[in-house]
């Protein structure tokens, strides 16, 4: 008597491939960034210096320095994948990322501010930050709120609340020439002398983010199917998407506070991600984080060791990786429209 062997779906053997996949990478991504730097170890090494406690050089570099630089930049990460996808999802706007509700400009004008006119308490610059970004999140939401939230009408806000920040920070450039320059690495966004009392402050929000945003999966994916589909499923859509909406907000902005200005990576991890698992938020949004931490912290490796001694605000190059996929995204929209 023979068994029947029950094929397995292509899908599926994408989406297993697009969470192994990911883990590799992020494995791979932190054993290059804890390793490689000014003073280079071997992962034999850097384990046995990590194990054999403190009281060296060695241990000092890798545990006060790169572990809790890669390890923000991982949950910096997780946190910005996860607000992308959360965004694209109740907007259904494929370019969405956390910079379209604001969340960038008002937590740059936060940081800015403190960093140029309170010097003195450069140490409350995360926390500004964190409370500018929800500053933001709470004027677009108020500007496009009439009868409920339309996605159009918050699209439209966020882009105005992100000019008029924006405007405010040049602003202060002008009036502040003298003192710009030491904003200009928070600006640009990266993980330089990341302390574990940043790992601490967003850790918390990213727990409470992947609780949240798994819980909230299948709203998401009722959304999709438009409005009235989804209110005939029972899902409360306003309710729903103001949840949704501060649950992003809370991710983005614990991410901008401990990382700076990083963008791209809400933008561009749920469309490599979308591309193996499809659009079901119950595959996306874990294979996302996973994602999203390997490709910040790799980033962040890479742009520190690349032109060492010169260490690049990892800002800096995810721009240049993110600039042209979103270029792509757009003429793909384009082609789709004709």
């Amino acid at each position: 008597m023979e068994l029947a062997v029950t094929p397995v779906h292509p899908k599926a053997r994408k989406r297993f491939w697009a969470l192994a996949g990911g883990l590799l990478l992020l494995g791979a991504a932190l054993l290059f960034s804890i390793c490689q730097g000014a003073a280079v170890f071997s992962p034999l090494s850097a384990w046995q210096i990590l194990s054999g406690g403190a009281g060296q050089e060695n241990f000092t570099i890798l545990y006060h320095v790169r572990l809790p630089r890669l390890i923000t930049g991982a949950l910096t990460g997780v946190n910005l994948a996860l607000a992308g996808c959360i965004l694209q999802g109740i907007l259904r706007n494929p370019l969405a990322d956390p910079g379209i509700i604001g969340v960038s400009a008002g937590a740059g004008l936060a940081a800015m501010a403190v960093m140029i006119l309170l010097p003195n308490l450069a140490s409350l610059v995360p926390m500004a930050a964190f409370v500018g970004a929800l500053a933001a999140v709470a004027l677009v939401f108020f500007l496009s709120w009439e009868n409920g939230i339309h996605p159009l009408r918050m699209v439209l806000a966020g882009v105005a609340v992100a000019a008029f920040f924006g405007g405010a920070m040049t602003a202060l450039m002008v009036f502040y020439s003298d003192r710009v320059q030491g904003t200009v690495n928070w600006m640009a966004g990266g993980f330089a002398a990341r302390t574990w009392s940043h790992v601490y402050m967003v850790l918390p929000y990213t727990l409470l983010g992947l609780a949240g945003t798994f819980a909230g999966s299948r709203w998401l994916n009722a959304l999709q199917m438009g409005e009235e589909t989804a209110r005939s499923l029972g899902v409360r859509v306003e309710r729903v998407r103001l949840y949704l909406l501060v649950l992003a907000a809370l991710l983005a902005a614990s991410a901008v506070s401990v990382a700076g200005m990083l963008g791209f990576v809400g933008l561009v991890i749920p469309h490599m991600v979308r591309l193996l698992t499809g659009a079901d938020f119950d595959y996306l949004l874990p294979s996302a984080a996973i994602w999203g931490a390997a490709l910040v912290v790799g980033a962040d490796a890479a742009a520190r060791v690349a032109f060492a001694p010169i260490e690049i605000p990892v800002g800096v190059f995810m721009s240049f990786l993110g600039a042209p996929f979103f270029l792509y995204l757009l003429r793909q929209g384009m082609q789709r429209g004709r």
